[in-house]
């Protein structure tokens, strides 16, 4: 379970005392390999990996509509996002005591957008959120979520982890514009390709080839704090270009938008004082009917609603922490995440809090990875991010300066850094190797990391039948890969029962 010291490091030198020994002995700081600086510098970085959340889930959830017509407003989402995020990854990293971050889940966020809210009001929507986290807490109260994780062959569990580091490299890639979707993709048998055209052009896409090559140059130099080196270098670079060149963002409201501009955020200095402070707009906190979709919607739908819900964000979180726990070398001799409950009942916790105040459901986001890369290996380091977010409540326009094209490069370093985990997995035994490579290539070929782990664990339970083999399937994951089955057959099920 202990991280390798640091080179130079002593593990077992004199302890610090006063505050800091106390800290060092509840977060197990030295004997994880780690020190407070880095952890200060993990962070800080999952914090800039993961910030463009509080610009982009008020573009999703804080402009949809509802089954009225009416939206949350992209301010106030703006400003939960950022509240509940914050405190859920403080209370993560002082009870799990793990490297890992919460926010609004992206692809949950999405479902609730454009699947809850056109069926009924947005506090009903915000009440399915919160009936969806109370199931998961009572699953992990119980034992259930945990015992399933631990039914999980080691081998999948790597395979999990290397589909993480697959997907993060994609999202990165997609979000910096430097893979992007062919237009008019049914007509052609190209979905995506490079750049604009097949070709990278525009100033953006060269701040992340910047980004990311500064970024590799530091890491193989090894030198501390590389990756927030590389953002914060690659944010200044973006920030003199736009000044100079006015690009502008990429959907600039032109019916052909701007394929050179900036994806989401465009850096800019602030010009005054209101551009740096202002004031949270929390006026949507308790906003939430806790049973009124079962009116709007009717029961079964409200249940299936739940179900989908339950399941990608049961396995999205089981995949991000073995991940991200990995890569930190936490796990232990089985694969398994010590601790594991008190992750997930923060988890569970953040679901709820999502609906409380309307966010969407928070989840442990990937791109904690980032922290665990600049060294992060205890809770102190999503204390930190959690911190940041409740700054970044008064500061959203200093969140804004950093664009994805300076910020990304991270999630490509550290997708490697998770992929070399794929060395543990013996794909010359087909009845593991097989279902390990569908659970890797699904996870970008899908956008999902729930998808991804539910096709390993249909596949490895259909391979063990047809082996005749059937004992060698835990009674666990008989219920979990039947429940993939249904959920990956929701839309038949739906038109079945006329939904």
């Amino acid at each position: 379970m202990n991280a390798t010291p640091q080179p130079g490091e002593d593990r077992h030198s004199e302890r610090p005392s006063g505050l800091a020994g106390r800290l060092d002995r509840y977060f197990h700081v030295r004997e994880r390999g780690s020190t407070f600086p880095r952890e200060l510098r993990g962070g800080l970085a999952t914090f800039f990996a993961m910030a463009y959340i509080i610009v982009l889930n008020p573009l999703i959830i804080g402009t949809a509509e509802d089954m009225n017509g009416e939206t949350l407003g992209v301010t106030q989402v703006a400003a939960t996002t950022a509240l509940v995020g914050g405190v859920i990854t403080i209370l993560m990293g002082v009870v799990s005591r793990y490297p890992l971050a919460l926010a609004t889940g992206m692809g949950l966020n999405v479902l609730v957008a454009y699947s809850l809210a056109p069926q009924m009001t947005w506090a009903d929507a915000m009440g399915v959120l919160i009936l969806e986290g109370v199931v998961l807490l009572v699953l992990v109260l119980t034992g259930f979520r945990t015992a399933v994780f631990r039914a999980i062959p080691p081998e999948l569990k790597t395979a999990i982890a290397v589909g993480v580091g697959m997907f993060l490299a994609l999202v990165g890639f997609v979000n910096a514009g430097f893979v992007r979707r062919v237009p008019d993709a049914a007509d052609s048998t190209v979905p995506v390709q490079l750049g604009d055209g097949g070709s990278l052009a525009g100033w953006p896409v060269l701040v992340f080839v910047i980004g990311l090559v500064l970024t590799i140059a530091l890491i193989v130099n090894r030198v501390r704090g590389a990756m927030l080196l590389g953002i914060v270098v690659a944010t200044v670079v973006a920030i003199v270009i736009e000044t100079v060149a006015h690009i502008g963002p990429m959907d600039d409201g032109t019916s052909g938008g701007n394929p050179a501009g900036w994806s989401l955020t465009v850096p800019s200095l602030p010009t005054s004082f209101g551009d740096v402070v202002s004031l949270p707009d929390f006026s949507l906190i308790g906003r939430f009917n806790l049973f009124g979709s079962f009116a709007n919607a009717g029961t079964v739908a409200v249940i299936l609603l739940i179900f989908t819900l339950l399941l990608a964000d049961f396995f999205d979180t089981m995949g991000t922490m073995v991940g991200v726990a990995g890569q930190a070398g936490l796990l232990d001799e089985d694969g398994n995440v010590p601790r594991a409950r008190e992750v997930l009942i923060v988890d569970s916790l953040g679901t709820i809090g999502g609906g409380l105040a309307p966010s969407s459901v928070n989840t442990v986001f990937a791109e904690s990875a980032a922290g665990v890369g600049e060294g992060a290996r205890t809770g102190i380091a999503p204390v930190v991010t959690g911190a940041l977010f409740l700054v970044a409540t008064l500061f959203s326009p200093l969140v804004q300066l950093v664009p994805f094209e300076a910020a990304t490069p991270v999630l490509i370093i550290v997708g490697f850094m998770m992929v070399t985990q794929i060395t543990r997995i013996p794909f010359s035994d087909y009845a593991i190797g097989i279902p390990a490579f569908l659970t890797i290539v699904m996870m970008p070929f899908t956008y999902s990391i729930a998808n991804g782990i539910g096709v390993g664990f249909i596949s490895y339970t259909i391979i063990k039948i047809v082996q005749g083999r059937i004992r060698d399937i835990h009674p666990l994951l008989w219920i979990v890969a039947v429940a993939f089955a249904v959920y990956f057959a929701l839309g038949p099920i739906e038109q079945m029962l006329g939904l």
